[in-house]
C-alpha cells in the first residue's frame, strides 16, 4: 500500500512496481494534490471507498481517504504486507502558513498509519522524511549522526515522524525504515511547486524563471528513479528496523547553477531565450543543504546513479511530451 500514491513520487513508485511485476497494489490518497489520472496511463485503476475494501483481484486499487482519519488508515492497511508512506503536507512555506495542518497531516497521519500497521500485522513500513529540513541549518554535508534541529514546522513534523517510526520498531516490532529524501525531481512532477518543476513549467509557458534570494543557496538534487530504487532497497533490508537513511546524490548545486543547467537543457530541446528573474529570499529556508549517503551505500547497497544533467534532460522531455498531449 502506498499512501500518497497519486502524487509525484507515489505514481513513479507505482510505475516501478508494475514494471517489476507486482500484482497487488493499493493506493491511499485524498486527491488533494494528486489525481487518479496520474495512475491511469499506467494501468486500469479501480476506485473504491475506504469502507468497502474487499481485497479483490484488481491490480491497482485506489482508496480515496485521508490519513488523518484512523478508521481510513486501519481499513487501508488491511491485508497489506508493506506500507510506503509518502502522503504528506509538503513544503516549508505551507508549513509556516499553517503549522497545525502540517502537524495533523505529517505527525498524526503518520502515527495513524504506524498504528494501523501494528494492529494489522504489516511487515514493512517505509517513511518518507526530509534531509535538510530535519537537520536544519548545519554545515553540510549532513548525515544521520547529526542531531535534528528543524528550522521550520515541516522539518519538525518529519522529525516527529522519524521518532514514531523508531518507537514503533522498538516497542511493537514494526519493521520501519525512515528515508530522508533530498530534493527529488523527475517526470510526473507537473503539479509540484519544487524548484526543478517550477523552472521547467515557467520556461514552457514563456515566463521568466524566478530565483528567490541571491541564488547561491544550495540543494542536493536526486532523480526520482534513484529514489524509487532506495525505497525498494529499504523494503528488502530485513536487518535495518528503526534506522534512518539519507537518500541523496551527495552533490551540492546552487540554485543559480541549476537555473543555468535547466536553460541549457531547454535550449537543446528547442526552447531558447529563457529569462531569469529574482525575488526576495523565503522565510525558513536552509542556506546550504546537501547530504552524504554513505550509510545507505553501506547498509542498503544503494547509491545515486543518474547525473543531474541526464535527469534534467529526461524531465524536460517529459514536460514537453505532457504539454503536447494537453494541446
Amino acid at each position: 500500500m502506498i499512501s500518497g500514491g497519486c502524487g509525484f513520487i507515489g505514481s513513479n513508485t507505482v510505475a516501478a512496481l508494475i514494471a517489476a511485476g507486482e500484482q497487488r497494489i493499493r493506493v491511499l490518497d485524498d486527491l488533494s494534490t494528486g489525481s487518479a489520472e496520474a495512475l491511469g496511463d499506467l494501468v486500469e485503476v479501480e476506485t473504491v471507498a475506504a469502507d468497502v475494501i474487499d481485497g479483490g483481484p484488481q491490480r491497482v486499487e485506489l482508496v480515496e481517504g485521508d490519513i488523518r482519519d484512523p478508521d481510513v488508515t486501519a481499513l487501508a492497511a488491511t491485508g497489506v504486507d508493506t506500507i510506503v508512506h509518502l502522503a504528506a503536507s509538503t513544503g516549508v512555506q505551507p508549513s509556516i502558513e499553517d503549522p497545525r495542518l502540517d502537524c495533523m497531516t505529517n505527525v498524526i497521519g503518520t502515527l495513524n498509519l504506524l498504528d494501523a500497521a501494528r494492529r494489522k500485522g504489516v511487515r514493512h513500513f517505509v517513511f518518507a522524511s526530509s534531509g535538510g529540513t530535519v537537520i536544519g541549518d548545519r554545515e553540510p554535508p549532513v548525515d544521520e549522526e547529526m542531531v535534528p534541529h528543524p528550522k521550520a514546522p515541516y522539518g519538525a513534523g518529519k522529525a516527529a515522524g522519524e521518532a514514531y517510526c523508531s518507537a514503533y520498531a522498538g516497542t511493537f516490532g514494526v519493521h520501519t525504515v525512515a528515508l530522508r529524501f533530498s530534493n527529488v525531481y523527475g517526470p510526473r512532477s507537473a503539479h509540484k511547486n519544487s524548484v526543478v518543476a517550477r523552472f521547467i513549467q515557467r520556461a514552457i509557458e514563456g515566463v521568466p524563471l524566478e530565483i528567490f534570494g541571491d541564488g547561491n543557496q544550495t540543494r542536493d538534487f536526486l532523480y526520482v528513479d534513484d529514489l524509487v530504487r532506495a525505497i525498494f532497497a529499504a523494503v528488502k533490508a530485513e536487518d535495518q528496523a528503526g534506522e534512518v537513511f539519507h537518500i541523496a546524490s551527495g552533490r551540492e548545486t546552487t540554485i543559480a547553477a541549476l537555473a543555468a543547467a535547466v536553460t541549457e537543457v531547454l535550449a537543446d530541446a528547442g526552447i531558447r531565450d529563457v529569462r531569469i528573474g529574482s525575488a526576495g529570499a523565503l522565510a525558513g529556508e536552509i542556506r546550504r543543504n546537501f547530504s552524504t549517503a554513505s550509510k545507505a551505500r553501506e547498509r542498503l547497497g544503494w547509491q545515486a546513479a543518474v547525473p543531474l544533467e541526464t535527469g534534467l534532460a529526461r524531465t524536460v522531455q517529459w514536460f514537453l511530451d505532457a504539454a503536447g498531449r494537453a494541446a
